[in-house]
């Protein structure tokens, strides 16, 4: 199946994927006061993985897709979605502490996975999207304006649907699944080459370190990441990136589900 009007992995802070592409702008946030350190995850070959510190939580944030409907049939071509947001300002500059990365200057949005190819962004609650004949299941979450997903359990959804004359086929949504986020597309100078946000979403799943874990491998060198959070990779040359994202079981087998792995190429370069 083809989402049509959909790129594959483009541009700067965000790039030509977005609704629009004034989305390339890297917002200088100073903080009030020094941020706390992000805590070293782990360190190889010359790359970190450490924690994002200082981005507010937004716990009471909530998303709902009212269209597409979970299970709909719908006909080729436009489709409308329409969600409904609650105490959560899109378009808004996330405030808070957070370190320089690459960032929206269109501010906070939607987040839109469909069958885990690359997101697309959204900055209103509703737009229209050409899809093209197949099953979809989409994966929607509120997302910071630098991109890092909120991770509350009322701040994203996912559903399935079917378009045009495919069979309608379903997959198991209470299985466990993970979505590739970030990083995406290509970063443009030290503001945003130096932390790379590395960010996944995890439904019917708990990573811990005698259970379900997720394997990133970068440019070769692999991490094992045991929770959940948003991190930062560090250390990255210009160039492309290779990023491979695996959910392992406890004895760390691959997961027999789908999506599973992904694995993306970014593009780093000099202003």
């Amino acid at each position: 199946m083809c989402i049509a009007g959909m790129a594959s992995c483009a541009g700067g802070g965000e790039g030509t994927d977005e609704v629009s592409t004034t989305d390339t702008l890297t917002v200088d946030v100073t903080p009030k006061h020094e941020h706390p350190a992000g805590e070293l995850i782990a360190e190889k070959n010359g790359l970190k993985l450490t924690t994002v510190t200082g981005s507010p939580d937004f716990p009471d944030a909530a998303l709902k897709m009212i269209n597409p409907t979970d299970g709909g049939k719908l006909k080729a071509g436009a489709t409308t979605f329409v969600y409904e947001v609650s105490n959560y300002e899109l378009g808004a500059q996330t405030e808070g502490e957070h370190v320089n990365c690459a960032n929206s200057g269109q501010g906070q949005h939607i987040h839109l996975i469909l069958n885990n190819e690359p997101y697309t962004a959204h900055y209103e609650p509703q737009f229209d999207m050409n899809l093209t004949d197949g099953n979809y299941v989409a994966l929607s979450f509120l997302s910071r304006s630098y991109h890092e997903s909120i991770k509350n359990g009322t701040a994203q959804q996912l559903i399935q649907f079917t378009v045009g004359d495919a069979k309608p086929s379903k997959i198991d949504l209470t299985q466990p699944l993970m979505f590739y986020s970030r990083p995406k597309g290509e970063y443009k100078g030290a503001k945003e080459t130096d932390k790379v946000l590395l960010d996944f979403f995890l439904s019917n799943v708990e990573l811990s370190e005698d259970g379900y874990k997720v394997r990133a491998t970068i440019n070769g060198t692999d991490f094992m990441i045991t929770k959940w959070q948003s991190m930062f990779i560090e250390g990255l040359p210009l160039g492309n990136v290779d990023v491979k994202l695996e959910l392992l079981d406890k004895d760390n087998n691959l997961v027999n589900t789908p999506y599973n792995p992904v694995e993306r190429t970014v593009k780093l370069v000099a202003e």
